[in-house]
């Protein structure tokens, strides 16, 4: 298993490219299978999840193929596609559950295995289920499969109002593009209302499907009889920029940060500011400085536009080594502090009681051999061992790999001592 060997100390000082997002990527591969042209994605990240969702697509029969320097990828699926999403490549990466609606809609069955992914709480599939279902579908749960299929007779899909009992990412996604070829209109309602789910409503309007409203918790989609082709670069990767951000101001120092959105962040980038960051932001860039200990901050986190779960670890390995206590509301996964006790290896002052962790600030961690236990608990620990004296260890950085392309090399070219052990 591969690890991360890191050498605290060093401020970082550059320029850094920030890669197309990964919660983008993975269901605009899943709208490949909406049409049966050709499909070109760019800017697609290099990431362990990307690669199973493709390996996934092409077990179905998918044509695929990569080009160009900046992560450009192919897509045609065609009418001969076997619909089914097998549990050996389904059961490390949760949002596999996406390709249920695309191949619902274009199809009329699917069977897909019951997803895995990081362990972090529960996240039931049931919402996509009741979505699917109000729409036509007859799906049952068996042998920790979901069978689908429309009722006999139907050919297609038909519109419906969908609400959800929560606000459900992955579900937005999924009923997106289902309703894009069903019959009818559809409204979603308390939709989410991600960067990534905007990004995958203009895909799908260059594909010539009817969407209203994406960005806001009601979208108004009209069901076309077919998708087209089309040529779709993936957004920029908020979650990625923000670890950056955090890595940047953590460790004092100067770095650009290219391809990033300023606006896709500003719940992070005003907390970065209040702790006494230096945040500079154009159309493609943002410049983040700072030296000596910033101010902690406390935060809750929530659905978008409010702060992300997403960056709730990345933040709070910056309040360990920031003046004063900080309280951390952790409100979206029940078990998202599985980090803390590594942080706490490191010598951060942190405790938890159900959803908040009280941070207390100290002036300075120490190296050790830590264990990352999801994907954004080992963004936090590598922030925390680029600060920590000495030399700390990062074990377990397949869940890095997951999310991240490249963050050693990348930290590396902007100063960090950094390497990845094999």
């Amino acid at each position: 298993m591969d690890k991360l060997r890191i050498t605290g100390g060093r401020p970082l000082n550059g320029e850094v490219t920030i890669s197309g997002a990964k919660n983008a990527a993975l269901p605009e591969l899943c709208a490949t299978l909406l049409t049966a042209e050709p499909v070109t994605l760019t800017n697609v990240p290099r990431l362990r999840d990307v690669a199973t969702m493709r390996l996934l697509l092409d077990n179905m029969g998918v044509q695929s193929e990569t080009h160009g320097e900046r992560g450009g990828m192919s897509f045609q699926a065609p009418d001969s596609l076997k619909p089914e999403a097998p549990y050996e490549l389904v059961k490390t990466m949760r949002a596999s559950v996406l390709v249920l609606g695309p191949l619902l809609a274009r199809f009329g069955r699917a069977r897909v295995s019951l997803p895995g992914g990081c362990a972090i709480g529960s996240r039931p599939v049931d919402q996509h289920i009741k979505g699917m279902q109000a729409m036509g579908a007859e799906i049952l749960v068996e042998h920790g499969y979901m069978v689908a299929q429309l009722p006999a007779g139907k050919t297609r899909l038909h519109g419906a109002r969908i609400a959800t009992d929560m606000i459900t990412v992955t579900g937005t996604e999924n009923f997106l593009m289902a309703a894009a070829l069903a019959e009818g209109e559809t409204l979603l309602e308390n939709a989410a209302q991600e960067p990534e789910i905007t990004d995958l409503a203009e895909m799908l309007i260059a594909m010539g499907a009817k969407i209203e409203g994406h960005g806001t918790s009601r979208i108004h989609i009209q069901g076309v009889d077919c998708l087209r082709g089309c040529t779709h670069q993936v957004v920029a990767d908020r979650i990625e920029a923000g670890t950056f951000l955090c890595a940047v101001a953590a460790t004092g120092g100067d770095v650009i940060l290219r391809h990033a959105r300023a606006e896709h962040l500003d719940a992070v980038i005003d907390k970065l500011h209040d702790a006494g960051a230096e945040i500079e932001a154009g159309d493609d860039f943002i410049r983040v400085r700072a030296s000596g200990r910033l101010k902690a901050q406390s935060f809750r986190t929530t659905e978008y536009p409010g702060f992300p779960t997403d960056m709730q670890a990345q933040f709070m390995a910056l309040n360990c080594i920031a003046t004063g206590s900080s309280k951390v509301t952790e409100t979206i996964f029940e078990n998202r502090f599985m980090h803390v006790n590594e942080l706490v290896r490191l010598g951060a002052k942190i405790q938890t009681d159900g959803k908040v962790a009280v941070v207390e600030g100290t002036d300075k961690l120490s190296g050790a051999i830590v264990m990352a236990t999801d994907l954004r608990a080992s963004a936090s620990l590598v922030i925390a061992g680029l600060v920590a004296e000495g030399e700390t260890i990062v074990d377990r950085i397949y869940h890095l790999d997951r999310g991240y392309d490249q963050m050693e090399a990348k930290l590396r070219g902007i100063g960090a001592d950094i390497e990845r052990i094999k």
